[in-house]
Order: C-alpha cells, then sequence, then structure tokens
C-alpha cells in the first residue's frame, strides 16, 4: 500500500467511491475525514453526506475536521489506518472563507504526510480545465486549488486523474 495517493477529477467523475476502493483494498481499519464543515447544513449537502455514509457503510469511523487537516493526519494516520480524506477542494474553501494563512496551512499539511505512519489518500476536483473565471475571487480559488494539488501531488507516491469513472494513473501505478 502507498502513503500518500491524490485521486483528482471533475465534479461526479468518480474520485471519492474510486478513493474509498483504494482503502478497502488495503485491508486496514478505514477512516473517512470530512472536510465539510458542520455548518453546511442545507438539504442537498445532507443528502450528499448520507450517500457517501451509505456507501462506506459501518466499517468506516468518520472524523469531522473543516481546517486542521495536519492535526487529523498525526494524530490518525497509524500502520492499522488507512486515511481518506474528502476532500482538499472543500478543505481550501473552509481555509479562505476563515482566512487562514493558506501557505502556513499547506506546509502544516506536507509536514504532517512527510511523518504519517499510515497511508493517507486525499480527494480533490481538478478546476483548471475550464475557462478563466469572470471575477476575482474566483480565480483566486482556482489558482490556489491548482498550487495546492501540485503540492500534495510532489508528496504523493501515486497520482489519479479520474474522468468519466476511469482512472489513469498520473504518477506511480494503478493497483491491480
Amino acid at each position: 500500500m502507498m502513503t500518500t495517493a491524490l485521486v483528482l477529477g471533475g465534479a461526479r467523475s468518480g474520485k471519492s467511491a474510486y478513493a474509498e476502493r483504494l482503502v478497502e483494498e488495503s485491508g486496514l481499519t478505514p477512516v473517512y475525514v470530512a472536510t465539510c464543515p458542520p455548518s453546511q447544513n442545507d438539504a442537498e449537502m445532507r443528502e450528499r453526506i448520507a450517500a457517501h455514509q451509505a456507501r462506506r457503510g459501518p466499517a468506516w469511523r468518520t472524523v469531522e475536521e473543516p481546517i486542521a487537516l495536519a492535526a487529523v493526519i498525526a494524530r490518525e494516520a497509524a500502520p492499522e489506518h488507512a486515511l481518506l480524506v474528502d476532500c482538499l477542494t472543500l478543505w481550501l474553501s473552509n481555509i479562505l472563507f476563515a482566512e487562514e494563512d493558506l501557505a502556513a496551512r499547506t506546509r502544516e499539511l506536507c509536514a504532517a504526510l512527510s511523518s504519517a505512519k499510515g497511508p493517507v489518500i486525499f480527494v480533490s476536483n481538478e478546476v483548471g480545465l475550464g475557462i478563466v473565471p469572470d471575477n476575482a475571487l474566483a480565480r483566486r480559488f482556482r489558482d490556489a486549488q491548482g498550487r495546492l494539488n501540485q503540492e500534495i501531488a510532489r508528496s504523493a507516491e501515486l497520482v489519479v486523474f479520474m474522468a468519466a469513472g476511469l482512472p489513469l494513473a498520473l504518477k506511480g501505478q494503478l493497483p491491480s
């Protein structure tokens, strides 16, 4: 099992389901790290969360953390656990909305990954394939997401791009 993986793709590309399979096939105890803020309580988001939980089943333990991912990885990444962080895109949104220092949080995250005692798999959106956004906030977000994905990809042993439910290895080799 790899120590770090990044699964990228667009909306509904199959990235979460694929990342879940990677964790389940590891044979380790699955830990789901949810980055959706607890205040996100609209009905549609509650339905999405419920569908993800139902798909994962009762074997998964969930840790909710919208910002302090480095602390969760330091605490939860263990030889007997496989962590799935879903997703870096919401985490980035949380950091920006809280007006946290993104560069510092990213450094903390990368440092936590380098000392993680067990595998960590990230899900993230690839948001740079479309048109250039027409407003400064959207451009800032798109650029920050691209830089964050690059930082995590540098640390990862496996980077997978998902399209139409199909995985394409960008770095490393897909598990058979």
